[in-house]
């Protein structure tokens, strides 16, 4: 293991080259006015947002496969050093399981392709309902036929996952093992201090928070996301520590947030980027109040 260098404040001089924070989406009317000006264009979210982040997952391609000229548009906004990650469409993780979905791959893979080197990661979230009982064959089958080329990781929501032979199965094919934290707010700090395998050369986290407190039984959600409602100070710290511990021996992590964390994506991301040495700024109240214009020739 390499040795660890740090500044005077603690921190390992590598995360702010190797960390990469972002949010989980970035097209949220609930951050109008807080995030966004107030009246700026749901069509420029993307560039003003990448004027703040390094980094979004994105998650509209979970719901629909992106065109090729959509993808390229996302790549030709953000700036140079910006980077996506990509949900696989649900069509393929939860309708199929993995299952005869090999046209479906390829077209999804042709069109986020046009990310160019902008794609860091296509993230493969499986439903609870994917089991090793029901589903470990379809998983192995899968993971064969990936192309090399791509990275990927795999986020299980089903427990029984974890054993070493599936462990073993992600770093042969260097697949990342996602960590995620859906931790409910009682047991909130002590979920930095579970077991995830370390499977490839990168790490690939997702602070999601609770996600049975997002729905209404009719779907909608039931808070607005504008500012932090649930603070996990604790949970924060403890992350921060256990990524600083592992920067040396990874070329890269991710990291992405989720609204239902604590209530506001933006501010929690930026209070890990603080924990870790991360350089985030987030829009000033003059900003905010300014018009789209003086907006977009910030950028």
């Amino acid at each position: 293991m390499s040795r660890i260098s740090k500044t005077a404040s603690g921190l390992s001089n590598d995360a702010p080259s190797k960390v990469v924070i972002g949010t989980c989406a970035w097209s949220f009317d609930d951050w109008r006015g807080v995030f966004y000006p107030e009246h700026l264009p749901a069509s420029d979210r993307l560039l003003y947002y990448a004027h703040h982040f390094s980094s979004v997952e994105i998650d509209s391609t979970f719901y629909h496969p992106p065109a090729p000229h959509v993808a390229a548009h996302w790549a030709q906004v953000t700036p140079e050093h910006f980077v996506f990650s990509a949900k696989m469409p649900r069509e393929i993780t939860h309708d199929r399981k993995l299952r005869e979905c090999e046209a479906l791959l390829e077209a999804f893979l042709a069109g986020i392709g046009h990310l160019g080197r902008k794609l860091q990661c296509v993230l493969i979230q499986l439903p609870p309902s994917f089991s090793p009982k029901h589903d470990e064959h379809a998983l192995r089958d899968f993971i064969r036929h990936l192309p090399a080329h791509n990275r990927f990781a795999v986020e299980f929501r089903d427990p029984a996952w974890h054993i070493p032979r599936i462990a073993h199965l992600l770093e042969e094919h260097r697949i990342a093992w996602v960590w995620n934290d859906m931790t409910t707010l009682e047991h909130a700090s002590e979920a930095a201090f579970g077991f995830w395998p370390r499977t490839t050369d990168f790490l690939y986290l997702r602070m999601l928070g609770d996600l049975d407190g997002k729905y209404h039984v009719d779907g909608s959600e039931i808070h607005l996301y504008r500012e932090l409602m649930w603070q996990r100070d604790a949970a924060i710290e403890n992350w921060a520590e256990k990524i600083r511990s592992l920067v040396p021996e990874v070329a890269q992590v991710l990291l992405y947030v989720g609204n239902q964390y604590e209530g506001f994506a933006p501010q929690t991301a930026a209070r890990f980027a603080t924990r870790l040495g991360v350089e985030l700024r987030l829009p000033t109240r003059e900003e905010l109040q300014g018009s789209d214009a003086q907006q977009l020739d910030l950028l």
